[in-house]
């Protein structure tokens, strides 16, 4: 089964017309560990970002010392409100608790309505990084500046069915993409293979137009899906069902060496 996904991940990536593929690395090389906190272009792999939402809610400190153990430098939390999508997961006050309990970069991602409504208390209680959803807000470019105001790196999250065209006068007012590549907040999401193409396209975009922001992709990413998505030109992944339900150690180590071996720069 492993070697049929990534066959057929292979040859998604191989019919995309040559003008639309990545010919070239997307940033230079740089010389930092996959371990550190990193500046924007100096680690010369693509970055694992685990995902919480996966762990045990119950041991979320575990959760995070395994993170930590196995190498990875940031740790992703998904905000769901119950209404952008179907799900309720964490709020202001586990964020803030994490804040207290780690030192690793907080990734968050706000699945809900009207984000403006909150981003000044996440940026207060500490998140790293917050990406909010082009579809969720009409005050998108206002919201963005707030995040970035606040010192915070500032994210633009896509759901599957919007295209990167849609929201390209926004990307030069962001620090980093992030595509989802399933259906969030549903039983069981499934690998869209079509992301590829997204990744492609804004990778494209980042380099005709010279600007530095990160492509970040999310939603039921395994192992055999790393190297597609790095050669597509992704810069950070996000970890969730693939790493936490069996030896979740080995599992992100894993995923790490596989990161590591793409060799593509991360743009933290």
């Amino acid at each position: 089964m492993e070697n049929l996904i990534r066959e057929l991940l292979r040859r998604e990536f191989l019919s995309t017309p040559l003008s639309t593929r990545r010919r070239e690395s997307c940033a230079n090389l740089g010389d930092a560990s996959h371990g550190k906190k990193l500046r924007r272009g100096t680690s010369p792999m693509v970055l694992i970002s685990p995902s919480l939402l996966a762990a045990d809610f119950a041991r979320l400190g575990e959760a995070l010392l395994v993170i930590k153990e196995a190498g990875a430098s940031m740790v992703h939390v998904d905000v769901m409100d119950g209404h952008f999508v179907p799900d309720i997961s964490v709020g202001q006050p586990v964020v803030r608790s994490l804040r207290k309990a780690t030192d690793l970069v907080l990734d968050l991602h706000l699945l809900i309505e009207r984000p403006e409504r909150y981003v000044p208390e996440f940026v207060e209680i500490g998140a790293d990084r917050i990406a909010v959803h082009a579809e969720s807000t009409p005050n998108l470019h206002k919201v963005l500046g707030v995040i970035r105001a606040g010192g915070v790196q500032a994210g633009l999250a896509l759901n599957p069915s919007t295209a990167v065209e849609n929201v390209s006068d926004a990307l030069g007012a962001i620090d980093y993409l992030l595509i989802l590549s399933a259906d969030l907040g549903f039983a069981n999401p499934s690998f869209l293979p079509r992301t590829l193409a997204k990744v492609q396209t804004a990778c494209a975009l980042r380099r005709e137009r010279g600007l530095d922001f990160a492509i970040q992709v999310e939603g039921s990413i395994l192992q055999e899906h790393i190297e597609a998505l790095a050669q597509a030109g992704a810069d950070i992944l996000v970890a969730d069902s693939d790493i936490f339900p069996k030896d979740p150690k080995t599992r992100l180590a894993d995923m790490i060496r596989l990161a590591a071996s793409a060799r593509q720069v991360s743009r933290v």
